[in-house]
């Protein structure tokens, strides 16, 4: 299990990492664009990466390689709503980043099950930037810690967020 707190720890087998949350803290009741990483247990997967930046990968989960038309849709009027999707829907995450935070995407299924439009999308595990900045929602790790964390990740873990 992944435990995630509201101070930017993430512990995982006894561990701490230092860890970037959303702008706006952790939040039990998220909606779309609030800037929060929304609070609770949730399973993980996909996992998606950037095979021309990332040649070894030790993991269990099914690594799927980012190809320059994979977009996340999150736009709340869309039948594509918090979903990967191959074309730009009106508003969408461009997965095929220029910067590297996207090198590495573990996705948080968070309103997958059903998805309620407006409660939030692109909810990941992905790269810090190098000064820890906050994110739009997601959790963000440095790189090292991310491939630590990824051999020891069994596809049945979850993620615990925190928000007190």
């Amino acid at each position: 299990m992944i435990t995630v707190y509201q101070n930017g720890e993430l512990h995982f087998q006894n561990k701490i990492y230092k860890c970037a949350i959303g702008r706006n803290g952790i939040k039990k009741k998220k909606i779309e664009g609030d800037g929060c990483t929304p609070a609770g247990m949730y399973t993980l997967g996909p996992l998606y990466y950037r095979s021309d930046r990332i040649k070894k990968l030790k993991t269990y989960f099914n690594a799927v390689a980012i190809e320059k038309n994979m977009f996340w849709s999150d736009d709340p009027q869309s039948e594509h709503y918090n979903k990967l999707i191959r074309f730009k829907d009106t508003s969408y995450e461009n997965l095929y980043k220029i910067n590297h935070t996207y090198d590495i995407i573990i996705v948080i299924n968070y309103n997958t099950s059903p998805i309620i439009n407006g409660k939030g999308s692109a909810i990941f595990i992905h790269l810090a930037k190098k000064d820890f900045s906050p994110t739009s929602g997601c959790i963000a790790l440095r790189k090292e810690c991310i491939f630590e964390i990824l051999e020891k990740l069994n596809i049945t873990d979850k993620i615990k967020i925190i928000s007190h």
